[in-house]
């Protein structure tokens, strides 16, 4: 009887102590008031945020004046002395190496009037899947050109043939003579969060993985008979847009590229909140990828892309960015151009409209330069 109530104080104390150190732990030993603490951690995540804003916003010029040391003798001279910046830009993206595991998976896939297909190729875990669709008239005998159309987070691979701020810019492009590939994306902020936050454990990219998807798909549908292969433009709007500034630096098979409704003077963008344009941050945390502005503003991506033809479009009501600042790095980006004395290569289309993709505009610019010139 002892014995069992000296083991039953045994417990009382031992969870006494427990409770106590709990009580202790919640309290900071009762050395510092909640409000004292309180205001020094919002103290100490201040300096952590002026420490890392400064790095990223103040110091980016300097930075960037050291990382990059560009040749504009030639046009192979530039991408020989961005090459070192490529392999760079590569490491934020780090695509992951993924292996066709299978033969492509075709299907009819009808959009109203317009004679598409579903395409599925097996890359082991993983799938890229896409629609790609012709103009009337493509054959072996008459070749086309083909645009890589990228949709945005809130809409899908059907969205550009539809009406509202796609302003139905694939079937522009079909009706211009081009073929069209739209790769499925992952939609919606919640989701690319989700799926972001694994990628980086792994020391990826959910923008790298869906670029590996699309070279994998290229592959393929650039070997069709009725696809002209060197003559691939790509057109994304909004997170599209940002996938074709992503992608055409790492990927030479893209001869031309439109962004619409992506483009900004980033450093402002991703670290300075400013009521005169939306923030990423707190709620997109998908948008955020090591490494991006250690040299990568966006007048600096375009030197991955020059010499080859460039649009941005960009409406001035458009929340993503305050447009005179889009202006300002544009100005920054043509400035590559000059250089190579090729000015006509790359064009600012600054509408009265919002967050949308200008067709006509577009059109003309691809027609410009996979039918009329030769690149």
């Amino acid at each position: 009887m002892v014995k069992k109530l000296c083991k039953h104080r045994w417990y009382l104390f031992f969870f006494a102590l427990l409770l106590s150190t709990l009580k202790v732990e919640g309290q900071n030993n009762n050395f510092v008031s909640p409000e004292v603490e309180t205001a020094r951690t919002d103290g100490y995540e201040k300096q952590l945020e002026n420490y890392l804003r400064h790095y990223l916003v103040e110091e980016y010029e300097e930075r960037a004046e050291k990382a990059w040391n560009r040749d504009y003798s030639s046009p192979d001279a530039l991408k020989r002395s961005v090459e070192p910046n490529r392999r760079r830009w590569e490491k934020v993206l780090s695509p992951p190496k993924l292996v066709k595991s299978g033969t492509i998976k075709r299907k009819p896939y009808p959009l109203r009037e317009i004679q598409a297909e579903w395409l599925e190729l097996p890359l082991g875990m993983l799938s890229a899947e896409a629609i790609l669709a012709f103009p009337d008239g493509a054959s072996e005998q008459k070749k086309v050109p083909i645009i890589i159309v990228q949709h945005g987070i809130g809409s899908t691979p059907e969205s550009p043939f539809s009406p509202g701020p796609y302003h139905e810019y694939a079937k522009g492009l079909l009706n211009a003579g081009f073929a069209v590939l739209l790769p499925l994306n992952l939609r919606s902020i919640e989701r690319r969060n989700n799926v972001e936050r694994f990628a980086r454990l792994a020391g990826t990219s959910l923008p790298g993985i869906e670029l590996a998807r699309l070279q994998h798909l290229l592959d393929i549908v650039l070997a069709d008979s009725r696809i002209e292969p060197d003559k691939v433009g790509m057109w994304g709007v909004s997170l599209g847009g940002m996938a074709t500034m992503f992608w055409m630096p790492l990927e030479s098979r893209i001869k031309v590229g439109v962004v619409s409704a992506w483009f900004n003077e980033r450093r402002n963008k991703m670290v300075v909140p400013d009521e005169r344009y939306s923030s990423f941050s707190p709620r997109e945390e998908h948008a955020f990828f090591t490494g991006w502005l250690s040299e990568f503003s966006d007048y600096d991506i375009v030197s991955l892309i020059a010499p080859r033809p460039l649009m941005i479009q960009h409406g001035k009501k458009d929340g993503i960015a305050h447009w005179p600042q889009v202006v300002e790095e544009y100005d920054k980006s043509i400035v590559h151009y000059q250089k190579l004395k090729m000015p006509e290569r790359i064009e600012l289309n600054l509408h009265e409209g919002g967050h949308e993709a200008i067709v006509d505009e577009g059109v003309r610019f691809m027609n410009t330069w996979l039918k009329e010139n030769d690149l």
